[in-house]
């Protein structure tokens, strides 16, 4: 018997989406390092060879050899799946029958240097030269946005701050996305139809944390037996609001208001995530406010160092919130 291929195939798919240096390398390699720890039975897969080979080095780099993913020097296109723990088929009088397919979510994301999708200008022949925007390279951005209802959309507040380019790098891409969905009809209700998870990364950094703290913005996880501070629930929002306010061309307030234009505002939610969390001593195993930087700044980005155990902070909550809600919505024709 000839196995059936659309056993494998994700039940959903999830597109990562973000500006150069936003965290969406680091974020994934931290997430095998976060649901290993869950313990709650999903686990991450490479969806082909190349994507595999990615994980494992990507994961290694930052468990074993305290160093951040370097930046892309190439384009970069790769799937990985999350699956879940098989749910349980309960037959008649309570008796337990055959178990049913895992859940799988696919997690597709495209990547390039030097900031490909953002903001273009045509250089080659002047203003007359190539329209940016018919690269090849941009379309499958837009095939995987496209393909895509559930999308990850990284914020980084620190880069925000100095080069203030966030909107610059989703609202051309947003805009073909939307374009392409209104001609086949995607776009009904004026509202694209995917749901949205921003995260807010780099929570670990003082400047994100310190602003959380003075906006009375911080809780902690009952079950954490650090104590780690977190932003919880619909926080997080607000802390996205007053983040956005440090940005260097005072232009990230329009990435909110354009996210809630385009995309269902209940569709949307937000998550302060860190993918490397706090530094917690051994000895104390415990949160401590005077020593609580994990990451080692070095003269360049790139030679920045992870100073102690990874404790991810709200990275499988978007996965899993995408997951569940795409589960609960019914998949539009044609996309897998």
């Amino acid at each position: 018997m000839q196995p059936d291929p659309s056993r494998g195939r994700p039940d959903h798919n999830i597109a990562m989406w973000g500006a150069p240096g936003s965290g969406k390398t680091t974020l994934l390699a931290a997430l095998y390092t976060a649901l290993t720890r869950s313990d709650d039975g999903w686990k991450i897969v490479g969806s082909d060879p190349a994507s595999s080979d990615y994980l494992i080095e990507r994961t290694n780099d930052l468990l074993r050899g305290k160093v951040f993913p370097e930046a892309s020097m190439a384009l970069e296109r790769y799937h990985w799946t999350l699956i879940g723990p098989p749910p349980r088929r309960t037959g008649f009088w309570g008796r337990k029958s055959r178990q049913a397919e895992p859940p799988r979510i696919g997690i597709g994301m495209i990547d390039a240097p030097g900031g490909l999708f953002g903001t273009g200008q045509r250089t080659a022949g002047g203003p007359s030269g190539p329209d940016p925007s018919e690269d090849p390279r941009r379309q499958e951005l837009l095939d995987n946005l496209e393909q895509s209802r559930g999308i990850v959309f990284l914020f980084d507040p620190i880069r925000e701050f100095t080069f203030g380019d966030a909107f610059d790098h989703m609202y051309p891409p947003l805009n073909r996305l939307a374009e392409r969905m209104l001609a086949t009809g995607g776009f009904t209700d004026g509202k694209l139809p995917h749901h949205v998870a921003v995260c807010v990364t780099k929570f670990d950094d003082p400047r994100v944390l310190e602003t959380a703290e003075a906006r009375g913005l911080l809780t902690t996880d009952d079950d954490d037996p650090y104590r780690l501070p977190r932003v919880a629930g619909d926080d997080a929002r607000e802390l996205f609001h007053e983040l956005s306010q440090v940005s260097a061309t005072g232009s990230a307030d329009m990435v909110l208001k354009t996210l809630e234009q385009f995309f269902h505002p209940d569709r949307i939610r937000f998550f302060a995530t860190s993918s490397i969390g706090f530094y917690v001593d051994r000895r104390t195993r415990c949160f401590d406010w005077d020593d609580f930087q994990n990451m080692v700044p070095g003269e360049a980005d790139e030679d920045s160092r992870i100073r102690g155990q990874l404790h991810p902070i709200n990275v499988v909550e978007p996965m899993l919130w995408l997951g569940q809600r795409l589960a609960a919505t019914r998949p539009a024709k044609g996309v897998s």
